[in-house]
């Protein structure tokens, strides 16, 4: 069995072909509990964001991970293939850890996704995904994140991808605080937008949800009003800036509703910001001219912003990660000894107790003490040495020089022993 990591991000797929191979929050316990149940899976958890999809396991071989998760999706394994990443054992193992860490963000450095990450490993192990090898492996990359964090600049001047949103509404509004701004969604990503946005005091904020009592709390927060995402189309036409990420599995904003809300607009220009995967504004809304229609994609260069004076911490970073990453499967690999160490220290506390249950009926019968003593001793080593002498004496002759070598160091033995 080996650990494998296998997905695809923002640096191997676009979007197009992120938003198909994601899954919803409420599929993930499903869909792990699915996947453990493939033949050669013992272990898995998946982790499903606009940036990346990635199947975390412990199994026998890759190609069942593949085949699972384009079936899954009801894709054809070899058209996904070009996409993904599949990194065994110790590539894996560095992979989760860098991924913890932000270090393999679109946004460097960003927390967001190590709560995305520990929501993943929850939902795991609900699911009945998780064992001794995933469950080390992911408390080990909580710590590594967290020493991460603590010990280098990693965090410092990054842009997110909230603040890339207002930082472009900028480029295209003089003054947002004369505009109606409206989020779609009431979830992590639309309040840290929300939060940036109404630093700017807009004229309007408002929150379309679907449960609208969840849509309030978060719009009372920034002195906003909400409404029933079943209202949208209607009241589209009202707002200068729309900023959506929902966990839809279709567009909720499609290409009719937008040209009848410009027309409506008398074609003054709409900013809209779709950070959901999969999309929640069709594709094709980007192509009209009054509608400046941005992705999770086309916000990557902003974001990126920084990184060049974050290069020093992005080594001390990578340092931990690679320190970090040895440290684990120097654990992985004395956790496949315990088998072995405890059958040894079980034949051999058999072995003792056997011979002491004698030596005791012995002194029981009136034996000389010492003689008794004598006796055991030579017993106990004699059964002890029993195993090894016998395989060096019955292996073949091309055995030998390994064999050899393997018990002068168990034995600590030297040339002149």
């Amino acid at each position: 069995m080996s650990l494998f990591a296998l997905g695809l991000n923002h640096e191997t797929a676009p979007i197009a072909v992120r938003e198909k191979l994601a899954f919803a929050p409420e599929e993930l316990a499903a869909a792990v509990a699915e996947l453990t149940a493939q033949k050669g899976v013992h272990e898995a958890a998946i982790v499903s964001t606009c940036n990346r999809t990635e199947l975390y396991a412990a199994a026998r071989d890759e190609a069942t991970l593949l085949n699972w998760l384009a079936a899954s999706r009801q894709l054809d394994a070899a058209s996904i293939a070009p996409y993904l990443y599949r990194l065994p054992d110790r590539e894996a193992v560095r992979h989760v850890f860098r991924v913890a860490s932000g270090l393999d963000s679109m946004v460097l450095g960003e927390t967001q996704i190590l709560g995305q990450l520990k929501d993943a490993v929850r939902e795991a192990q609900e699911a009945g995904g998780l064992g001794s090898s995933l469950n080390g492996l992911f408390q080990k990359a909580f710590s590594v994140a967290k020493a991460v964090r603590s010990e280098t600049g990693i965090g410092a001047n990054s842009v997110s991808m909230a603040a890339a949103g207002v930082k472009l509404a900028e480029r295209l509004f003089p003054d947002i605080a004369d505009l109606n701004v409206l989020f779609i969604g009431a979830g992590e990503m639309i309040e840290l937008c929300a939060t940036h946005f109404a630093a700017r005091k807009p004229r309007r904020l408002s929150v379309a949800n679907r449960t609208l009592e969840r849509g309030q709390a978060l719009a009372s927060q920034f002195g906003g009003d909400a409404f029933a995402l079943a209202e949208l189309p209607d009241r589209l036409p009202q707002y200068d800036i729309v900023v959506t990420s929902t966990a839809s599995q279709l567009p909720i904003i499609g290409l009719g509703a937008v040209e009848r809300a410009i027309k409506v607009r008398k074609h003054r220009p709409v900013f809209m910001v779709d950070l959901a995967v999969p999309r929640d504004v069709e594709p094709e809304v980007g192509a009209l001219p009054d509608v400046y229609l941005y992705t999770v994609d086309d916000l990557s260069e902003l974001v990126r912003q920084g990184r060049a004076e974050r290069q020093h911490a992005v080594v001390e970073a990578d340092g931990i990660v690679e320190r970090s990453a040895d440290e684990f499967m120097q654990w992985l690999d004395n956790r496949a000894l315990v088998p072995t160490i405890r059958a040894l220290k079980d034949q051999a506390e058999r072995l003792r107790r056997h011979e002491l249950d004698r030596a005791t009926k012995l002194l029981a019968k009136g034996e000389d003490p010492a003689a008794v003593l004598e006796s055991l001793s030579l017993s106990l080593s004699n059964k002890l040495l029993h195993a090894p002498l016998a395989a060096l004496n019955q292996a073949d002759a091309s055995q030998h020089g390994e064999l050899i070598d393997a018990v002068r160091r168990l034995y600590h033995l030297h040339e002149g022993d």
